[in-house]
């Protein structure tokens, strides 16, 4: 039974092929066809608001400096975007509920950033590791905190979206079963049950998209530090 439950982080095949190459297939669908008009129809029109709205709200916090990153957090946040809600249908796997792809995806965007600053602005980005007005004594030891809290970043940055979606998919899991275990013994109590897995199931969705966003934008966050 234990194993069941974490059965749903491995990639499910159909004739050796891993289903969720299949159902990432699915959003090219979407992209509209080639033709002699940017906007062809009202799904073209939705999805230019849709990418329009985003990068807004992306570049918002950064300079002019950093609108060069546009496309990068833009495209960042519509592959995530793209994975978390995916991965919530059924027969399907989530990539991001693996650590491993996450700080695939963390470490070496906040490493950039990171560079960026020090080509850039040596002197400020390492002044933010030493505040001013620092007791003399106190140096030694903020210098080693602020350091260990810029490095523990791109770790953060992955386990935060890996344990919100692996959290949320282990309770929809524990949930379903309950629901299908109480199905003959308590029918009412299966119903309710039922309903309350409706609503994770839609509260879910909320965390996929809000854990993207969340993720793109301290990336951001951290671009500003550094421009």
């Amino acid at each position: 039974m234990n194993l069941s439950f974490f059965d749903q982080f491995a990639s499910p095949c159909l004739l050796g092929i891993p289903l969720i190459l299949l159902s990432m297939l699915f959003p090219a669908l979407l992209l509209p066809s080639p033709g002699s008009r940017w906007i062809t129809n009202r799904l073209s029109t939705l999805q230019s608001w849709c990418i329009d709205l985003i990068t807004k709200q992306l570049m918002t916090p950064l300079n002019k400096n950093g609108h060069k990153w546009a496309l990068i957090l833009t495209s960042l946040m519509i592959l995530l975007l793209s994975i978390n809600l995916l991965g919530l249908l059924p027969y399907t796997f989530t990539p991001t509920t693996q650590l491993s792809m996450n700080m695939a995806l963390a470490f070496p965007l906040w490493l950039a950033t990171l560079l960026t600053g020090l080509r850039n602005q040596p002197s400020a980005s390492l002044g933010h590791l030493l505040p001013e007005g620092t007791p003399t004594p106190l140096i030694p030891a903020l210098i080693l905190i602020e350091t260990t809290s810029l490095l523990i970043r791109p770790l953060a940055l992955g386990v935060r979206l890996t344990a919100n979606l692996t959290a949320g998919h282990l309770l929809i899991q524990l949930i379903s079963t309950a629901s299908a275990a109480l199905l003959t013994i308590m029918p009412t109590v299966s119903i309710l049950t039922t309903i309350i897995l409706l609503l994770l199931t839609i509260l879910e969705v909320a965390v996929a998209m809000i854990q993207a966003y969340v993720f793109v934008l301290l990336l951001s966050l951290y671009l500003q530090e550094n421009i």
